[in-house]
């Protein structure tokens, strides 16, 4: 075999490499996704007519909108459930890149993304179209399902031990249950009167509900950033 052979036979086998492990990640992240799915579906089925008993009729809703995103809706929030379709590998200076358990196999520091993002279930009944919603938890799971969470509060404390924590039917019923919980204590603020004075003539002609006054649980929110005492 003549030099060029060998660099194109080491080429493919690189691409069957990575690939391999891409499609592995992905795989396995999609069957945890479709466990969340279950979850979030079974936890309404159970309870949904409770709910309705309360004193005013609650909102509680399972609704799967594709392979990638599913919606939880309960009271007044709904948790959208997204996994990315793509695979990534933790950054360089990430701290789970320091620990033993990549150091031994790199190939575990590649993982895919779930993401649980909180908005107000008016913004979408209203179709208010510029209020806001909040990333409140990013799921890493890698090929061998170990996980790890960022997140606000209790979800990101309770889920960071990546080396030993893997996933499996009991830890999702624990994370559902804990972004679940996390959003009901997560309440909405009136916005600072400054920011409300003024209105243009155009959103005042525009129905109520359709305004484009931002309606979100803290004004200005941005996850990366949260200054915001809670």
């Amino acid at each position: 075999m003549n030099q060029q052979s060998t660099k194109t036979s080491d080429l493919i086998k690189a691409i069957i490499k990575k690939g391999t492990l891409k499609q592995e990640v992905y795989h396995k992240t999609l069957d945890i996704f479709n466990e969340f799915k279950s979850q979030s579906k079974t936890l309404v089925e159970n309870n949904k007519e409770i709910v309705k008993k309360a004193k005013f009729p609650l909102l509680f809703e399972f609704s799967n909108h594709s392979a990638f995103e599913f919606q939880l809706k309960f009271g007044s929030d709904i948790l959208i459930f997204f996994m990315h379709s793509n695979i990534f590998e933790l950054p360089r200076d990430h701290e789970v890149m320091k620990t033993p358990y990549i150091k031994d196999d790199k190939t575990r520091s590649y993982g895919g993304l779930i993401h649980i993002f909180n908005f107000l279930a008016d913004s979408f009944r209203y179709n208010r179209t510029n209020d806001l919603g909040y990333l409140i938890g990013r799921i890493f799971v890698n090929r061998e399902l170990h996980y790890f969470i960022e997140g606000k509060r209790e979800i990101g404390l309770l889920y960071n031990n990546f080396s030993y924590a893997r996933l499996n039917q009991k830890t999702i019923k624990s994370i559902l249950h804990s972004a679940i919980l996390y959003t009901l204590n997560f309440d909405l603020l009136t916005p600072p009167f400054d920011n409300m004075k003024e209105v243009t003539v155009q959103e005042m002609q525009t129905t109520l509900d359709a305004m484009s006054i931002r309606t979100g649980k803290r004004l200005g929110f941005r996850f990366q950033a949260d200054q915001v005492e809670e």
